[in-house]
C-alpha cells in the first residue's frame, strides 16, 4: 500500500512539471507502410484511431467508449471485440497470457532503441508493461497497446490506447491517444526518481490473421 501511495506521489509531482496537451490522432497514411498492412489490421488499427478522434478520458475500469473514457485494456477489448474476435480477454494481465498461451510472445529485456529484441514488432502488436502501478499478479502486467508503426515524417515509433500520462512530442496527454513509443518506458524529470515501469515485450493478436 505505501509504494503504490509512492507511485502516485511521484506521478502526482511530474505531472506538476510536465507540459500537458489535447489527445492526439493521426490519419492512416501519416503511418509507414498502412497500406500494404492485412485487412483485419487494418481494421483494428482503424478501430483504435477512431476512438482517439473522440476526446475520450482515461478511466479506469470502463471498456466502453459511452462512458467518456476507457482504460488500457479495455480499450484493447473494445477494439478486438469490435472488429469481431471471440473470447478477447478483458484486462492486461489475461491479456498476455491469452499472447503467451499462443505462443506468439517476443520478450524484450533490452533498453535500447535499436535492439534486435523489436526487429519482429509490427503493426496491430500488442504491447505489455509492468509496474506502472503496484499490483500483486505474477508476472505484474499492468498496461497494454497497440503498436502503430512508424511515422512517415520522421520515423518515430508510435503505438495507441488508453493512458492517464505518457506522452507524444514530449508533451503528456490522458486519455486515448496515440503515444510515442520509447525505450526504456514511462519519462519523468531527472530530478524526480524514476518510475518502476518497464516493457516487456509483445506479440500479434490470436487468431486476427485467420479471422
Amino acid at each position: 500500500m505505501r509504494y503504490a501511495v509512492f507511485l502516485i506521489n511521484i506521478f502526482t509531482i511530474f505531472s506538476l512539471f510536465a507540459e500537458k496537451g489535447p489527445n492526439v490522432t493521426l490519419a492512416p497514411e501519416e503511418i509507414q507502410g498502412f497500406d500494404q498492412l492485412s485487412k483485419p489490421v487494418k481494421e483494428i488499427l482503424n478501430l483504435a484511431l477512431g476512438l482517439t478522434t473522440q476526446s475520450l478520458n482515461y478511466t479506469y475500469g470502463s471498456a466502453d467508449p459511452k462512458k467518456g473514457g476507457m482504460d488500457c485494456s479495455g480499450t484493447i477489448y473494445y477494439v478486438l471485440t469490435q472488429a469481431g474476435l471471440e473470447k478477447v480477454p478483458r484486462s492486461s494481465s489475461e491479456q498476455y497470457h491469452w499472447v503467451r498461451k499462443a505462443n506468439l510472445f517476443h520478450a524484450v529485456n533490452s533498453t535500447a532503441q535499436d535492439t534486435f529484441e523489436l526487429d519482429a514488432l509490427k503493426p496491430g502488436d500488442v504491447m505489455f508493461w509492468v509496474g506502472t502501478y503496484d499490483i500483486k499478479r505474477d508476472p505484474p502486467i499492468t498496461h497494454v497497446m497497440f503498436y502503430l508503426g512508424r511515422l512517415k515524417k520522421d520515423n518515430q515509433r508510435v503505438m495507441v490506447g488508453a493512458s492517464d500520462g505518457r506522452t507524444y512530442n514530449g508533451v503528456q496527454r490522458f486519455g486515448v491517444s496515440v503515444f510515442d513509443f520509447n525505450l526504456p518506458g514511462f519519462p519523468v524529470p531527472s530530478r524526480i526518481q524514476q518510475s518502476s515501469s518497464r516493457f516487456i515485450g509483445y506479440g500479434s493478436v490470436p487468431g486476427l490473421i485467420e479471422k
